[in-house]
């Protein structure tokens, strides 16, 4: 029973002091050592400071004090500095990497009393759609097709984070997401995965990928959960530029709006050569449900949307190569020995960088090089422009958007690697909402004919994270998802 709890339920529970905090720690500490060899969620475990984090937060929960997470074991995902502990960001070059400060998110979750299990796998750098960039190797899903054993990717680049929750071995956890990486893991994984939009969340203290797009957010197994821990995570942070001085609302409480009266928005662009018959299907009964909770359904266009992954492509490897420029082997990190700085550099970067990073670099080295930063970057950042001009116009007719989370339900291990852009194409129902900087919630709404989970999305207005989690919410009591993953820990494993 320890590991069914949901976030609410399990806060509710150290508040009545049904349970302990180290009881509740002990319980996902058992389940990490029991799946993390099958799984291979986390990089870097941190028992030692979980139980000492619970035992603090037992005496504050005994002192009739605490916060909105005391007592709540959660994971971080291995691209958030956490003081004294190792961060990676899955990749040979920040290996031996253990920062001095505490990125703004997990400080803000640490003063609200989150015990942190550890950190988990991610595609490196954040570069991937499935979590097998990883340097030290692929996270698998913990979900399988019916009737078979085949090891099924997690979704990416935040893999780890949805497999950890997904499988029981945490409440809830971090993610970070720059074209999908929240929303589509989430979709693979069936729980629940939410973008703020872009700004909400600081950006301190997260190793960067694509810094106009970066932006971290929650997983969690239900919509109240994911704005419960997304209510600790947000917050205007001076130490970042970007970070907006907003209140930040009770999501909670917005969980429970409902939709009637609201204006729900159908992008036609989204109904895709070759999408899935479940997946249209899926798509077409959350419209109904939409409907039936009193929603009105109005069809919308977002014409630019299809150039969403072209621009995406050219955009994030362009400010990928800027911001990796700083892994050179002497201010931190990885250090490969060389006779002199240019071979330092060459060494050090080969050494530690990835196939699939090192490609974005080129990528984004080239779109930005003399000659094609005209005809690449700079065209890219105008179709941006006109993609963001889509969502605002479509806004001003509706509230929210609802559209599929991903193209697919997850795929199977190496199924994809040999061909990059039909692995970027996992991302073609959640990059405009990135490059948008709106906020998109996905919600597991059902399963394909294997048994594996399919999610639906909601997009919303900037800074109206509220609305996204009330739509969420009515599309989650509708679904009524109880499907499980066959890599539990309630499975006996």
């Amino acid at each position: 029973m320890t590991l069914e709890f949901t976030l609410a339920t399990a806060r509710d529970a150290l508040r009545a002091r049904r349970i302990s905090a180290r009881e509740l720690t002990e319980a996902h500490l058992a389940a990490i050592d029991a799946l993390e060899p099958e799984l291979h969620a986390f990089i870097t475990v941190t028992p030692e400071q979980a139980l000492a984090q619970a035992d603090a937060a037992d005496a504050a929960l005994g002192r009739g004090e605490g916060g909105p997470l005391t007592g709540l074991p959660v994971a971080i995902k291995d691209l958030f500095c956490t003081k004294g502990v190792r961060t990676t960001a899955a990749s040979r070059i920040l290996e031996p990497f253990v920062p001095p400060y505490e990125s703004t998110v997990t400080a803000n979750m640490l003063r609200d009393g989150a015990v942190f299990l550890g950190k988990t796998n991610l595609d490196e750098f954040a570069m991937g759609s499935s979590t097998t960039t990883s340097a030290f190797g692929a996270t698998i899903n913990p979900w399988q097709r019916r009737g078979a054993n085949t090891q099924l990717v997690p979704g990416g680049s935040s893999g780890g984070s949805a497999a950890a929750v997904a499988a029981g071995m945490a409440l809830a956890s971090t993610g970070t997401d720059t074209g999908g990486s929240i929303r589509q893991p989430a979709s693979f994984c069936g729980i629940v995965g939410m973008k703020p939009t872009y700004g909400r969340c600081s950006r301190f203290g997260v190793v960067a990928f694509a810094s106009s797009l970066d932006q971290p957010g929650p997983f969690a197994r239900t919509v109240e959960d994911t704005a419960i821990l997304l209510g600790s995570m947000a917050g205007h942070d001076p130490k970042d530029s970007t970070s907006v001085n907003r209140p930040v609302p009770d999501y909670a409480a917005a969980c429970r709006r409902g939709v009637r009266g609201l204006r729900i928005g159908i992008p036609r662009e989204y109904h895709s050569d070759g999408m899935p018959a479940e997946i249209e299907a899926l798509w077409t009964q959350g419209i109904a449900w939409l409907r039936e909770a009193g929603a009105e359904i109005v069809d919308v266009s977002l014409p630019h949307t299809k150039y969403g992954l072209a621009t995406y492509y050219i955009v994030a490897p362009a400010e990928a190569s800027s911001n990796l420029a700083r892994y050179d082997g002497v201010r931190f990190g990885l250090r490969v020995p060389a006779n002199d700085l240019t071979d330092l550099y060459e060494e050090t970067r080969a050494a530690g960088f990835g196939a699939e990073v090192r490609r974005r670099i080129l990528i984004g080295t080239y779109v930005l090089s003399a000659g094609y930063y005209d005809a690449y970057y700079l065209k890219a950042q105008k179709v941006r422009a006109l993609i963001l001009r889509d969502f605002t116009d479509a806004f001003e007719r509706v509230d929210a958007l609802l559209t599929p989370t991903a193209p697919s339900a997850a795929f199977a291990l190496g199924e994809k690697n040999d061909d990059p852009v039909q692995m970027y194409l996992n991302d073609v129902f959640t990059v405009p909402a990135s490059i948008a900087g709106v906020p998109g919630i996905s919600v597991p709404a059902g399963v394909d004919g294997d048994g594996l989970p399919l999610g639906l999305q909601v997009i919303g207005r900037h800074f109206d994270e509220e609305t996204v989690f009330a739509v969420g919410s009515v599309l989650e009591q509708a679904a009524e998802f109880s499907a499980k993953p066959a890599i539990r820990m309630e499975a006996g494993r």
